[in-house]
């Protein structure tokens, strides 16, 4: 709870940026209520800087939920929008040669994935991989459109449009540029959290081995996309309060989502470049991730496992990977070293069960003798599915029988 203290200030200061603007779109749209001068109407064409937050604050969460797909339908809409001798001024995302490409690529993934409940899972499985590391790259791509999208806001605000705020109650003084340096990282910051927890569907998908499951999570991920979409088509107060609640959730299961997008972007790599075949593990310290948790110290945690001199076992890690290094040591226990189909595992005795408590990457397997050496271990045994394939080979008398845990 203490790291989401900043996102909760900057989400603070989103709403007294919203709360001046939001006053004057309501004084310019109300009827006047007295005889006297009253603030000057929006000219033609421009839309009110507050309706402009509410309809922007909807397009970062859209395109945080699926970033493709956002930037290029917000890119193709405020193309057409555009009078034809002014679309060479856009931002490069409202260009033909960006959103083009980008929703063709979105028509192919929809039609992957129509399809995919049809296509076997061991077939469907190296496009979900795909999709993972497309998901991630259109992601940073999308990062680069948050900026001149949030700035832009505030480029019809002028010192003239002050005066609409003084009757509000608020210093006549032209504070767009203000607005804008806080508009941008918060965007970044209300970008990056909803991403994060949306990217950890793809990563779900990835890790499950039912299609059923993998059209379920798709299918809600388009739900909540579609319902900022019509929150926002039919009031931009609504759908920026709305937008606004999916922050906040958000913002509950981002360590959560980080963790998971880690973990299986480090899988997935090391699955698809066959790195096992250029790895050795190191002496000293390895990679890994926390099977469970351990002081408090949640699941899927990335650090490196290592010995320490009093030859126990210590995980070293850094939360959200940049914040200073904080090192827990693992409980007492009979450990060995537990040969996966996909990646080895640090199994620790717990009566009669093998739980693991560590889970080594791919790039480790085939490398289970080596990381028993370097931890000092001297047990390796079949665990998961190498465990029942070890069984069901010794039936035949191809090899010995390994004992070990099979799920």
């Amino acid at each position: 709870m203490k790291q989401l203290r900043s996102l909760y200030v900057a989400l603070g200061l989103l709403l007294s940026v919203l709360t001046p603007v939001w006053a004057q779109a309501a004084i310019q749209s109300d009827k006047p209520r007295s005889v006297g001068p009253t603030a000057p109407p929006a000219p033609p064409g421009k839309t009110l800087p507050g309706v402009e937050i509410a309809q922007t604050l909807s397009q970062v969460t859209g395109i945080a939920i699926s970033p493709l797909m956002g930037v290029g339908v917000v890119g193709a809409v405020k193309y057409f929008k555009t009078p034809e001798g002014r679309r060479n001024a856009l931002s490069w995302y409202a260009q033909p040669w960006f959103w083009g490409p980008a929703l063709l690529v979105v028509m192919m993934c929809f039609a992957k994935d129509a399809a995919g409940p049809a296509i076997p899972t061991a077939l469907k499985k190296p496009f979900d991989v795909a999709e993972v590391f497309e998901n991630k790259l259109s992601g940073l791509v999308a990062t680069g459109a948050i900026v001149p999208m949030a700035w832009d806001v505030f480029k019809n605000f002028s010192p003239g449009n002050s005066a609409d705020l003084a009757g509000a109650g608020f210093a006549a003084i032209d504070l767009s540029p203000l607005y804008g340096a806080l508009m941008v990282p918060i965007a970044l910051v209300a970008y990056a959290v909803v991403f994060v927890v949306s990217h950890a569907i793809n990563i779900l998908i990835l890790i499950s081995p039912f299609a059923t499951v993998d059209a379920a999570l798709k299918a809600f991920r388009l739900f909540i996309l579609s319902t900022v979409a019509g929150a926002s088509f039919a009031n931009d107060q609504v759908g920026a309060v709305w937008a606004l609640l999916i922050i906040l959730v958000s913002a509950f299961f981002a360590g959560w989502a980080f963790r998971l997008m880690v973990f299986g972007q480090v899988f997935a790599w090391d699955l698809v470049t066959l790195r096992k075949k250029r790895f050795d593990p190191w002496p000293g310290a390895n990679w890994a991730f926390l099977a469970r948790q351990v002081n408090e110290i949640p699941a899927r945690t990335y650090g490196q496992l290592a010995l320490n001199p009093s030859g126990k076992l210590v995980f070293t890690f850094r939360p959200w990977l940049v914040l200073p290094a904080r090192t827990v040591e693992l409980p007492p226990g009979n450990y060995s070293i537990g040969r996966g189909f996909f990646h080895p595992e640090l199994l620790v005795q717990d009566g009669d069960e093998l739980p693991d408590i560590i889970n080594f990457p791919p790039r480790c397997q085939g490398h289970e003798e080596k990381l028993a050496s370097v931890y000092g271990l001297s047990a390796v045994q079949d665990v998961g599915l190498m465990a029942a394939w070890s069984w069901f080979k010794s039936l035949f008398g191809v090899g010995p029988a390994t004992s070990g845990r099979a799920s």
